[in-house]
């Protein structure tokens, strides 16, 4: 999904696939513009080489930013934990990153803004999230109403938020899950913005509704997904991936801004 909104940007960005689970694949400081997805799993098991030089690399890139203070050409990057593009040489700039899903919880660990906890029960399907004042000034969710759909498939979670941490860091809570009156569930994190150059979200923006409709309407997904669900789930899910109004805006806005947004800066910003 996140290979065919890159190919929007063919004439302008060159992207590299890294997998850094199965493959040890690790990318350098090199690229412009990470995207970082991954999953499934336990974000916190320590399953493998990558496991540590995924966190280096989250280090590496703040202290960057930190340490940068202008930019000069440009590039990209994503994943499985990892997609990149780049365009040009290596230049002095600031890196811009966005943490999907198994990514964003292992940020949020690293930076130590909540808890990472199993879920009391799977996220599985389409759902609103929620604005906070924050999320309702976020450039990248311009055009999304409140609240916004999502496409949600998760084991965990990050709750507990430190909101000190927060604050010292100088992060902003975008999202907060669904409203539930009828549930003692503490509202997980949905999105939130590191810094100026990264941010992540919980859910999938780069999910295709059309795609995801062809593939959930499968019989035997169809089956599989209503004996472990519900059909009642997965109705509904059926119904907002068909709406253009829910799901669809969503795909259409969070990471074509993020990229747009990233090559504009880059670009402007004098050599």
């Amino acid at each position: 999904m996140l290979r065919a909104i890159l190919a929007r940007y063919a004439n302008v960005l060159r992207f590299d696939h890294f997998d850094v689970r199965a493959k040890n694949e690790v990318p350098d400081l090199s690229y412009d513009i990470y995207i970082f997805s991954g999953g499934p799993g336990d974000p916190l098991l320590n399953d493998g080489p990558w496991f540590e030089r995924y966190f280096a690399l989250i280090e590496d890139l703040w202290q960057w930013n930190r340490r940068t203070p202008g930019r000069t050409g440009w590039q990209i990057a994503s994943d499985e934990h990892t997609m990149w593009m780049d365009k040009g040489e290596p230049a002095d700039q600031k890196k811009h990153c966005f943490f999907i899903c198994h990514s964003f919880q292992m940020a949020c660990h690293h930076f130590g803004l909540g808890s990472v906890l199993p879920r009391y029960k799977m996220s599985f399907g389409t759902y609103p999230v929620h604005k906070t004042h924050w999320g309702k000034d976020e450039a990248f969710f311009e055009g999304l109403p409140d609240p916004f759909y999502i496409a949600d498939f998760r084991r965990y979670q990050v709750i507990n938020i430190h909101h000190e941490r927060v604050q010292q860091m100088g992060a902003q809570i975008l999202c907060l899950e669904k409203l539930r009156p009828h549930v003692h569930y503490e509202r997980a994190l949905m999105a939130i913005r590191f810094s100026p150059e990264m941010i992540g979200t919980q859910f999938h923006p780069e999910a295709d509704p059309a795609g995801l409709l062809n593939y959930f309407m499968e019989p035997e997904r169809k089956k599989s997904i209503t004996d472990e669900h519900g059909e009642a789930r997965y109705d509904r899910m059926i119904r907002d991936l068909a709406n253009p109004l829910k799901v669809q805006r969503t795909f259409d806005t969070i990471i074509p801004n993020f990229i747009e947004n990233a090559v504009e800066t880059l670009t402007l910003m004098p050599a």
